[in-house]
C-alpha cells in the first residue's frame, strides 16, 4: 500500500556507490551527506510528495541509476526525501524523470541549481491529504456501496447500473491507482499499484463489478489513513523543531524590537521575558534565570543559570527576565542539530529493517508466481473451472502487498528515536537504537561522567625547602596553559588565594608542552618545570620511597596526586579531589540489574580508580590508562563480552568510541565535535541516561518482534483463507490496512515510552 519504508547510505545505496560505513567516523547521514569518494558530485535533494512506499522507491530508483550523471542516490521514505549525488549541469533532467514518474518533485536544496522549483520552506505542508480527495474517495465509496446494494437486490453482478456505479467508483477513488499501475508497466517494475491494478482489472473481466470498486477504494482510502498514521511519526521529529519560537525580542539601534528568529544573527543581544521559550543559543549577559533545559538535556528540573552560563533554544525561561548574547543563528542552534540528527538517523537502518526490506523484496514475486500458478495449473492441467482459480490468484495479488511488515519497522524506529531525543538522549541510528539492547558491558571515563568534573584541590604538601607560595604559583604558571581538569583546579585554587588576580601575577611560561598521560612541562625562569601525575614521576626517577609513601596515603584516599619537579626533584605535591555524582551510583545500579558489567577506565592513578570503584559499586577499575590503554582494555571486553559501549568526552576517547559497539558522548548539549563524534550522545551530564537507553532498545526491538508477527500472522491466515476460497478480494484488502494500522499505531506508543 503507502508509506512503507525508507532506506539508508549503508545499504542499497552504498552499494551502488561502492561505498560503506566505517564505524565510529562521523556517520554520514541518509538523505544529507555525500558518500565517500564522491566529493567531485554535486548534491540535491528533493522533496517528492508522491514517493510513499517502497513501489515508488523502487521506481525512482531503476529510472536514475540508468540516467548518466547520476552518481548514487539516498531515500528517506518517512521524510519523503530523496537524495541526488549527480555529475550533471542541472537536476532539470531529475526533476523532468521524476515528473514523468508522477512524483510531484520540488528541489528543497541544490548546489547548482536551487532555481528549479526549490522551496525550503512549504515542501512540509505538502504532506496534508488535499480535501478534494477526501471528497472523492467519500463519492466513490458511495458508488461502490450502492453497486453492491443494487447487485444484491437484483442478483446480477453485471447489469449496467452495477457497472456503471462501479465504473464510476474506480474513476473516482481509484485514477491514481491505476494510473501509477500503468506507469509501473511501462518501466516493467512489478510494484503494488501494478499488482493492485491487474486485480481490479481482473474482478471486472471476470464480472466481479462491486468487488472491483470496493476493492480499489477500500485500497486508497488505506493509503490515506496510513498516510495520516504516520504524519504522526513525522510530527514526532518536527514537533521538536517546533519548541523553538519563531520570534525573537532583539536590541536594535537602542530599542527592543521584535524580529524573525532565522533572521537574527550571531552577536545580537535578545531579551527573553518570564514564562517564554529561548528562541537562539547563546551566552546569558544580564540576569540570574532558571532555565527548564528539558527539550535539550531531558533534565527534570530548572537549572540556575548566571552571567556567562550557555542556554539553549527552544528551552524554556522561568520567572525572572534576562538577556543574552546570541551565539549561533537559528539553523546552526543545538536544537536545529538533534532535529536534523534524528532525521538523518533514520538512515542509519536497524539490522530488522535490513531484514524485512530483503524479505519483502522476494516475498512479493514469489506470491505473485504462485498467483500464476494458481490461475493456470488447476483449469489447464486438470481440468477445474478457470472462475474459480482466477479469482483466488486475483486475492493472492493482493495479499503480496507486504506494507504491514515493511511499515512497522521505520515507524517503530523513528518513534523510539524520537522518545529518546525527547529525554536527552541523541541516537545516530536505528541501528544502535537496536544494537542496545545486546549491551554486556561498558566501559567509563572517570572524571565528568562518574564524578562531576571539577576537581578541587585538597592537599598541598611541601617536598623541598623552597618557598611553598613560590611554588604553587610556579604549578599555577603551568596549569593556566592547559585545559586538564586537574590542571583548571590547582589554577582555580591559586586564584582563590590571589583574589582571582592569578592571572596577572602568574610566571612567563616557555618552551610549554603537553605530555599526553602524564602531564606538562615548560621554563619558568631559566629552569625546566614539570607538572605531571605519579607516572611521570616514576618515568623521570623522582619517586623516592618517601614521596611514593606520601602518595600511596592520598590516592588511597581516592584524590588524584600531582607533583611539580623542579631541576630533577620533586618540589611540591598537591592533591585534587573529585565528587562523584549521585546519579553515578543509580545508574551503575540499574546497569547491573540489566546484566551489564560496567568497567571504569581513567588516567588517574591505580588507587583512586579503585577508591572511586568502592564508592559507585564498579566492577572493575583500571587507573593510569593512557588512549592505547583505553583502546586495547576495549578489545579486551568485546572479546570477553561480546557487546561492549564506551563512555567519554567525544574527543580524548575517540579511538575507544570507536572500536566499542556503541560510542555514549555525556554532556554533548552545545558541543558539535561530541554530536558528530558518538553513536549516542548524552545531551547532559546524566549517567542514568544509559540505562534508559538500553530500556528503550529492549522496548523497541519487543514492539519490533511483535509487528512482524502480526503482519506475518495475519499473511499466513488470508494466504490460507484465500487458497480455500474462504477469502475475498475485499476481504484480503481489509486485512491488509487493519494490519497496517495495527503495527502503526503499535509502533507509535514508543513514543511517550520515556
Amino acid at each position: 500500500m503507502s508509506n512503507c519504508c525508507h532506506h539508508d547510505h549503508n545499504h542499497q545505496d552504498d552499494q551502488e556507490s561502492g561505498h560503506g560505513h566505517d564505524h565510529g567516523a562521523s556517520s554520514p547521514a541518509a538523505g544529507n551527506a555525500r558518500p565517500t569518494g564522491l566529493k567531485d558530485a554535486e548534491e540535491a535533494v528533493f522533496f517528492i510528495q508522491k514517493m510513499d512506499c517502497p513501489t515508488e522507491e523502487k521506481l525512482i530508483r531503476e529510472r536514475l541509476s540508468h540516467m548518466d550523471g547520476v552518481a548514487a542516490m539516498q531515500f528517506n521514505l518517512i521524510q519523503r526525501e530523496l537524495t541526488v549525488q549527480h555529475r550533471l549541469a542541472s537536476v532539470a533532467p531529475i526533476v523532468a524523470t521524476l515528473t514523468a514518474l508522477d512524483m510531484l518533485p520540488k528541489v528543497k536544496s541544490d548546489t547548482l541549481d536551487a532555481s528549479i522549483g526549490s522551496d525550503e520552506d512549504d515542501h512540509g505542508a505538502s504532506y496534508a491529504i488535499p480535501a478534494r480527495k477526501w471528497l472523492m474517495v467519500g463519492i466513490a465509496g458511495v458508488a461502490a456501496l450502492a453497486a453492491e446494494v443494487v447487485a444484491w437486490n437484483s442478483g446480477d453482478d453485471r447489469s449496467l447500473a452495477v457497472i456503471a456505479l462501479a465504473l464510476f467508483a474506480i474513476a473516482t477513488g481509484g485514477v491514481d491507482t491505476l494510473k501509477k499501475g500503468w506507469i509501473a508497466l511501462r518501466h516493467l517494475s512489478l510494484n503494488m499499484n501494478f499488482l493492485m491494478s491487474l486485480a481490479v482489472i481482473g474482478a471486472a473481466i471476470i464480472g466481479q463489478w462491486p468487488e472491483a470498486a470496493v476493492v480499489i477504494v477500500l485500497f486508497t482510502l488505506a493509503e490515506m489513513i496510513e498516510s495520516l498514521s504516520l504524519d504522526r511519526a513525522r510530527n514526532a521529529i518536527a514537533g521538536l523543531m517546533a519548541m523553538s519560537p519563531d520570534q525573537a525580542t532583539v536590541l536594535q539601534d537602542g530599542a527592543w524590537i521584535s524580529l524573525a528568529a532565522k533572521l537574527v544573527a550571531p552577536g545580537a543581544e535578545v531579551r527573553v521575558k518570564p514564562g517564554e521559550r529561548i528562541p537562539l543559543d547563546g551566552v546569558v549577559t544580564q540576569g540570574q534565570p532558571a532555565v527548564n533545559q528539558a527539550p535539550i538535556t531531558g533534565e527534570s528540573m530548572p537549572v540556575a543559570k548566571q552571567a556567562g552560563d550557555q542556554v539553549f533554544a527552544g528551552t524554556i525561561n522561568g520567572h525572572s527576565a534576562f538577556d543574552y548574547r546570541v551565539t549561533a543563528a537559528q539553523s546552526e542552534s543545538t536544537l536545529s542539530r538533534i532535529v536534523k540528527s534524528v532525521q538523518q538517523a533514520q538512515g542509519q537502518r536497524a539490522p530488522t529493517q535490513r531484514f524485512v526490506d530483503q524479505f519483502a523484496r522476494y516475498y512479493i514475486p514469489a506470491v505473485v508466481a504462485v498467483a500464476v500458478l494458481v490461475a493456470v495449473v488447476p483449469p489447464f492441467a486438470f481440468g477445474a473451472a478457470f472462475y474459480p482459480w482466477f479469482y483466488k490468484a486475483l486475492v493472492l495479488l493482493v495479499i503480496a502487498c507486504p506494507c504491514a511488515l515493511v511499515i512497522s519497522t521505520p515507524v517503530t524506529i523513528v518513534s523510539g528515536l524520537a522518545a529518546a531525543a525527547r529525554h536527552g538522549i541523541l541516537i545516530k541510528g536505528g541501528v544502535y537504537l537496536e544494537q542496545g539492547r545486546l549491551l554486556k558491558a561498558l566501559a567509563l571515563d572517570k572524571t565528568g561522567t562518574i564524578t562531576h568534573g571539577k576537581p578541587v584541590v585538597t592537599d598541598v604538601q611541601l617536598l623541598s625547602a623552597d618557598d611553598e607560595a613560590m611554588l604553587l604559583r610556579h604549578a599555577a604558571s603551568l596549569a593556566l596553559r592547559s585545559d586538564h581538569p586537574v590542571s583548571a583546579a590547582i589554577a582555580a585554587h591559586w586564584k582563590s588565594l590571589q583574589n582571582g588576580a592569578a592571572d596577572e601575577v602568574a610566571d612567563d611560561v616557555t618552551d610549554f608542552e603537553a605530555l599526553t598521560g602524564r602531564g606538562v612541562k615548560g621554563r619558568i625562569g631559566g629552569s625546566e618545570f614539570y607538572l605531571g601525575n605519579h607516572r611521570l614521576v616514576h618515568e623521570m626517577g623522582m619517586c623516592s620511597p618517601a614521596l611514593e609513601e606520601r602518595l600511596q596515603v592520598l590516592e588511597k584516599q581516592g584524590k588524584t596526586t600531582t607533583i611539580l619537579c623542579r631541576d630533577g626533584s620533586a618540589q611540591l605535591l598537591l592533591a585534587v579531589a573529585d565528587t562523584v555524582r549521585d546519579s553515578s551510583r543509580e545508574a551503575i545500579a540499574r546497569l547491573h540489574k540489566l546484566g551489564v558489567s560496567v568497567t571504569m577506565l581513567t588516567g588517574d592513578n591505580a588507587h583512586t580508580a579503585r577508591a572511586i570503584a568502592d564508592i559507585v559499586g564498579l566492577d572493575d577499575a583500571r587507573g593510569d590508562q593512557l588512549p592505547e590503554d583505553k583502546l586495547d582494555a576495549i578489545a579486551g571486553l568485546i572479546e570477553r563480552h561480546g557487546h561492549v559501549g564506551m563512555v567519554g568526552d567525544g574527543i580524548n576517547d575517540a579511538p575507544a568510541l570507536a572500536r566499542a559497539q556503541i560510542g555514549f558522548a555525556m554532556g554533548a548539549a552545545g558541543t558539535d565535535t561530541a554530536l558528530e563524534t558518538a553513536d549516542v550522545a548524552l545531551m547532559d551530564d546524566d549517567l542514568r541516561k544509559i540505562p534508559d537507553f538500553i530500556d528503550l532498545s529492549k522496548k523497541t526491538h519487543r514492539v519490533l518482534m511483535q509487528n512482524i508477527a502480526i503482519a506475518l500472522g495475519i499473511k499466513a491466515i488470508f494466504l490460507v483463507l484465500a487458497l480455500t476460497g474462504e477469502s475475498s478480494l475485499w476481504m484480503a484488502v481489509f486485512a491488509d490496512m487493519g494490519a497496517s494500522l495495527i503495527v502503526v499505531f503499535n509502533g507509535l506508543r514508543l513514543v511517550r515510552s520515556l
